[in-house]
């Protein structure tokens, strides 16, 4: 499960060390605000990023749900209990899996209409999510203590 747990760090990381390049400024995947926003948040008619305090608030989120499986696996000490780590674990899977959902969902579809988000949704986001939140029920289920 180690190798499980170091791969949902890595992913995480990388996921929030975007959201905190987004909340400085950061255009990537676009060519500018305008086109970014279009292919990560998709919201019918978006033109601009959220404020930095989303991004930053979002990256923090992310950031402290990076450490959950590194602290299930024991790689650092914690305070938490290991049926707490599990239990929180078992949540975060949740989120990701409700959210990896909602994106085959019409009613996301017509939330979340822009293109490209709507295809790099489909095609990348949603599956990503499933695939952290599966990831997470996993490291939940097997750690918790007989």
């Amino acid at each position: 499960m180690i190798v499980l747990a170091f791969a949902l760090t890595l992913v995480l990381l990388l996921i929030t060390a975007l959201h905190v390049y987004w909340g400085i400024g950061g255009i990537w995947p676009g060519r500018d605000a305008a086109s970014c926003a279009r292919a990560v948040i998709g919201f019918r008619g978006v033109d601009e990023m959220p404020a930095p305090f989303a991004s930053f608030a979002v990256a923090a989120c992310l950031g402290l749900a990076t450490l959950w499986p590194m602290a299930l696996e024991g790689v650092f000490a914690t305070p938490f209990p290991k049926a707490g780590l599990a239990a929180t674990a078992l949540l975060i899977a949740l989120v990701f899996l409700a959210r990896g959902i909602a994106g085959f969902t019409p009613w996301w579809r017509r939330l979340t209409p822009e293109q490209p988000f709507a295809r790099l949704d489909l095609r990348y986001y949603s599956p990503l999510c499933l695939l952290i939140g599966l990831g997470f029920a996993i490291l939940a289920l097997t750690e918790f203590p007989a």
